[in-house]
C-alpha cells in the first residue's frame, strides 16, 4: 500500500508540474502600440513625428508598433492636413475620458491604451517602451497575406489567447510620406510623417481565425509602402495583441 501511495503522489506531482508548464509555455513577447495624435498644423508636432519614425525604425520586429493619427482640430489655423480625420479627433477624445482628462493635446502618445504622455518626450518614449516590453503577454497574433491589388488587401489571421470580451482594430497606413506646408504654423517647412493612418475598421465579432479584407483609400498613392495592423483590444480599449504585414499598393 505505501509503495503503490507513493507511486500515485509522484504521479500527481508530475501532472501538477506539468501543467504548471504548459501555461508558462503559453506567455508571449511583450506588445508595444504607440499611438501618436499629431496634425502638419501644428508647431511642436514636426519633433514628434522625427521620434516616431526613429522609433519605428529601431524597434523593427521587436514587437513595437508605431501608429500616427492625424487629428483635425488644427486645420483651422491655415492649413488643412490632407490625413485628419475627425474620427481620429473622437478617438482620442474617447481616450481623454477613459483617462478623466478635461482635454486633448497635440503631439500627444497613447501607450498600449493605458496612459499618455507628450508624444516629443524621447527619455520617456525610449523609458515606456523598455517598460512595456518587459511585460509578457497571453496572446500572439499570427497574420498572412492572401491577395492585394490596387484597390484591396485580403489577408488572413490567427489569434493565439482568450478573445472572450476583445474586438479587433484593421488599420492601414502608409509607411512614410513627405509633404511641403504652405500655410498655418508650419509654413515653407517640408514634414515627413510615418506610418500614417488612412483607414480604421473595428471586428467587434471576433474569431480566432478569419480572413479579411479592406480598402485601400483614395489618398494612397501608386508607390507608397503600406502597413497593415492587426491589434486586438478588451472592453477598456486596453491593447493586448497586435501584429503587423508590409504591403505595397
Amino acid at each position: 500500500m505505501k509503495r503503490k501511495y507513493l507511486i500515485t503522489l509522484s504521479l500527481f506531482t508530475i501532472i501538477i508540474i506539468t501543467s504548471f508548464t504548459t501555461v508558462v509555455d503559453t506567455k508571449h513577447n511583450g506588445v508595444v502600440v504607440l499611438e501618436l495624435f499629431t496634425s502638419q498644423g501644428c508647431s511642436s508636432c514636426p519633433s514628434a513625428d522625427d521620434l516616431l519614425g526613429n522609433v519605428s525604425n529601431e524597434f523593427e520586429n521587436q514587437n513595437v508598433f508605431a501608429l500616427s493619427y492625424h487629428v483635425d482640430y488644427w486645420n483651422y489655423i491655415g492649413w488643412k492636413d490632407p490625413f485628419s480625420q475627425k474620427e481620429f479627433t473622437q478617438k482620442q477624445r474617447s481616450y481623454a475620458q477613459k483617462f478623466r482628462d478635461n482635454q486633448i493635446y497635440t503631439p500627444a502618445v497613447v501607450v498600449n491604451g493605458k496612459e499618455h504622455f507628450v508624444g516629443s518626450n524621447r527619455a520617456k518614449m525610449y523609458a515606456k517602451i523598455k517598460s512595456y516590453q518587459q511585460k509578457l503577454s497571453d496572446y500572439n497574433i499570427s497574420l498572412g497575406a492572401m491577395e492585394n491589388t490596387s484597390e484591396t488587401i485580403k489577408f488572413n489571421y490567427a489569434i493565439d489567447g482568450n478573445i472572450t470580451a476583445t474586438k479587433a482594430r484593421v488599420i492601414l497606413a502608409i509607411k512614410e510620406r513627405t509633404t511641403h506646408i504652405k500655410r498655418g504654423e508650419n509654413a515653407n517647412r517640408t514634414l515627413k510623417n510615418h506610418n500614417i493612418v488612412v483607414s480604421e475598421t473595428y471586428l467587434t465579432n471576433l474569431e480566432k481565425n478569419g480572413n479579411y479584407s479592406i480598402n485601400i483609400p483614395e489618398i494612397v498613392n501608386k508607390n507608397d509602402k503600406l502597413k497593415l495592423f492587426f491589434i486586438v483590444e478588451n472592453d477598456s480599449k486596453d491593447i493586448i495583441g497586435a501584429s503587423s504585414l508590409d504591403f505595397r499598393k
